[in-house]
């Protein structure tokens, strides 16, 4: 698999992308096995990160990490661009009819997974998902984590798209990879309810001037005031001290390397 550079904001190693080359490479693991997963990263998650190192070791062990917010991107090397999950997923989908490449959905709301399927395949003629699975809202016990495994083993899919939110998502891809026959997991967050029609997208000269968050606070203020209003200024000010070499923001080191038989059955 092709090595992506990364740049480091805060600890977290971001990759160095364009929405055109991650898509590439996502199309890159068709009928392999255990790529890896993709965190599709943004402000939330990095600051989540300041609190947990083992969130942050989470990140930078992904196979990708990409910049899913306009503040990722400002502070990225030149050529750097957004990539961002509901654009990666439409992209991944479209792209991946000419080579065969196989979806699997996993998240959201009872139902929910079926509506985006009915929605994708009619946008995207001969879009092949193999499967869709939708979790409780707690860590799935051991015989729910077979019933997925047997699942995922039977229809052997490219892609699982990961639709539980951040930080969920990120810890459930990190101990579920190594353990299910599909080629790469990818959180893509709130994209399932985009994509599916539950949840208004904000404009696009809205989320190309970095102002979605505002969009989506508007939209969802008793949900989302709470983690824009602890973590954004907190961003701002790390950044601040990263930038004028006041703080050291170190990348975690990469964990050891484990039997995946050995973590036990499920996330």
């Amino acid at each position: 698999m092709s090595s992506v550079s990364r740049y480091n904001i805060l600890g977290v190693g971001v990759s160095a992308l364009t929405l055109s080359r991650a898509r590439d490479l996502v199309l890159g693991c068709r009928a392999q096995l255990r790529c890896g997963y993709v965190c599709v990263t943004g402000v939330h998650g990095v600051m989540e990160a300041q609190d947990d190192e083992a969130l942050k070791r989470i990140y930078n062990e992904a196979w990708l990490s990409t910049p899913d917010g306009m503040p990722l991107v400002w502070l990225g090397p030149p050529g750097v661009e957004r990539v961002y999950g509901p654009d990666l997923m439409l992209a991944v989908c479209d792209a991946g009819r000419s080579v065969g490449l196989t979806h699997y959905f996993y998240g959201g709301t009872e139902g929910l997974a079926e509506v985006l399927r009915s929605r994708l395949t009619a946008r995207f003629p001969g879009l092949q998902i193999v499967g869709t699975f939708t979790p409780p809202f707690r860590p799935l016990d051991a015989a729910e984590f077979a019933t997925l495994q047997a699942d995922v083993a039977k229809t052997r899919p490219d892609v699982i798209w990961v639709g539980l939110g951040a930080p969920k998502q990120e810890r459930f891809m990190a101990q579920s990879a190594p353990l299910l026959d599909a080629g790469v997991l990818i959180g893509v967050g709130a994209a399932f309810d985009f994509h599916a029609g539950r949840t208004p997208q904000a404009p696009r000269w809205m989320q190309r001037s970095g102002l979605e968050w505002l969009f989506r606070l508007c939209s969802e203020p008793r949900r989302l005031a709470p983690r824009y209003f602890r973590h954004n200024p907190r961003f701002i000010f790390h950044v601040a001290l990263q930038r004028l070499g006041l703080r050291k923001y170190p990348l975690a080191p990469p964990a050891p390397l484990r039997d995946p038989a050995a973590r036990g059955t499920g996330p």
